[in-house]
């Protein structure tokens, strides 16, 4: 996946927004949160960062082509990075960028949920 296709992949969630910031990443928000980061590794290869369940962290931190993602992990936040953006990561990627908006959605009050057309079965 290239930044391209993920930003075009994170715009189909309800109620998103998109801002460039932190060193020019694409970041993506729903109500003001953040679930979803694109952004330059150092070898100049795409990098997505998002936020994960407990299970899939620990399972993803030792899985090639993820790392504990930078500054988020380091402060205890569950996010993983997806170094790796070869091919078959992009069903991967897609499967957790999906969960990371569920997660992040579902921590906004039901209220604000309604208000901004987020389905329960989404969140």
């Amino acid at each position: 996946m290239d930044c391209e296709q993920f930003n075009l992949f994170c715009s189909t969630f309800p109620a998103t927004t998109h801002v460039v910031q932190w060193g020019n990443s694409d970041v993506w928000k729903v109500a003001g949160k953040v679930f979803a980061i694109g952004w330059q590794s150092r070898n100049a290869q795409p990098a997505f960062t998002f936020k994960t369940s407990d299970l899939n962290f620990e399972f993803l931190r030792e899985y090639d082509g993820y790392i504990p993602a930078p500054y988020f992990a380091s402060r205890g936040l569950k996010w993983i990075a997806q170094i790796e953006t070869s091919g078959p990561l992009d069903d991967d990627l897609r499967y957790y960028l999906s969960q990371s908006y569920k997660i992040v959605a579902s921590s906004l009050s039901k209220r604000k949920q309604n208000e901004l057309g987020i389905s329960p079965s989404l969140s």
